[in-house]
């Protein structure tokens, strides 16, 4: 019988932890359809692939966008594929935990219940991705101790900080690395009257992205589309300059954790100093930003161990103590 699931349903990437076997699925929150049937074509990596790189009918979409849900249907349809994927069918019935961003509707809830009970959970429970973040992170939220996550993903920003098994003051903000991408692609577009696609954004943020100034910092060649001419072009780009276009997303990410850390008590605000700060998901592995952040905060910043996992790791963990946190009021449902 398949061991019961944990569900780390984020905006930019899904995993899947398996209780007793860890990760068994991770793949990008990306389905390709085609628009003239609705068939879908592929999900996760093949998905992603096909990326400005198909006919105009077939389209790959992102159901969730900044942490929300954008389009029900196609939600419900990634989640069956991606239990399935996972091993689920209908006569193994496992128990299913899915991690959601904090700001989901109720009806947002309620869509995705209904997807893993169709896609044939016996069972489906929802826990806030902080949360999930924070025990991914190893942090002693049980314990009467101040404790400051930061999850950075792809369409949001969470910052708690939890202390005796519950956050004490929090700040969610639907700011992550799709909105750096985004912010790559229209300086390039200005300064450089360049096109490009959101696939080499991404690959502009990992190898040039930073957000605080460090020796010896690297520079690309990068190739688009000249607008004015409709024909390839190449420009080369400074780790200065890409710095200076995701500033607007870096600041408000920064702003956040300030403002999560100013509605905490005396007493909480005093653990965390000396505790530190700790940092997750795949945003908050842009180079620099936890030196950005200590530098405006003065406390230590900690990147976690395996950011990408932290939320799925943490979700697993939960699926060992399940009646406690639902006792404790830390599962959605």
């Amino acid at each position: 019988m398949l061991r019961d699931l944990a569900i780390d349903l984020g905006t930019a990437n899904t995993l899947v932890y398996a209780r007793g076997r860890g990760i068994v699925l991770n793949e990008p929150t990306v389905i390709a359809l085609n628009e003239r049937n609705g068939q879908v074509l592929a999900m996760g990596r093949d998905a992603w692939e096909m990326i400005g790189r198909t006919p105009g009918y077939i389209v790959a979409v992102r159901p969730l966008r900044r942490g929300a849900i954008s389009d029900f249907e196609v939600t419900q349809r990634l989640i069956k594929l991606v239990l399935q994927r996972a091993g689920v069918r209908r006569l193994s019935r496992p128990r299913v935990l899915v991690c959601v961003p904090s700001g989901i509707t109720e009806v947002e809830r309620r869509a995705v219940e209904e997807a893993g009970l169709s896609a044939g959970a016996r069972g489906v429970l929802l826990m806030e991705q902080p949360m999930a973040a924070a025990i991914g992170a190893g942090l002693p939220i049980d314990e009467p101790i101040g404790n400051c996550i930061v999850d950075v993903g792809g369409g949001t920003t969470e910052v708690a900080v939890v202390s005796m098994g519950g956050i004490v003051a929090s700040r969610a903000i639907r700011v992550g690395g799709f909105d750096m991408d985004d912010a790559i692609q229209t300086f390039i577009r200005r300064e450089y009257g360049m096109a490009i696609g959101e696939r080499t954004a991404e690959q502009i943020k990992l190898a040039l992205g930073s957000a605080y100034p460090a020796a010896g910092e690297p520079t690309a060649e990068i190739r688009g589309r000249d607008i004015a001419m409709g024909l390839p072009k190449t420009v080369v780009l400074t780790a200065e300059e890409i710095r200076g276009a995701i500033e607007g997303a870096v600041g408000q990410i920064v702003d956040a954790v300030r403002e999560a850390l100013s509605g905490a008590p005396p007493e909480i605000s005093h653990d965390v100093l000396a505790r530190g700060i700790y940092l997750t998901g795949g945003g908050g592995m842009l180079r620099g930003l936890d030196a950005r952040i200590s530098a405006e905060t003065d406390i230590p910043v900690r990147l976690t161990e395996a950011p990408l996992e932290t939320v799925a790791l943490g979700a697993g963990r939960a699926l060992e103590a399940i009646d406690r946190l639902k006792a404790g009021g830390l599962l959605l449902r």
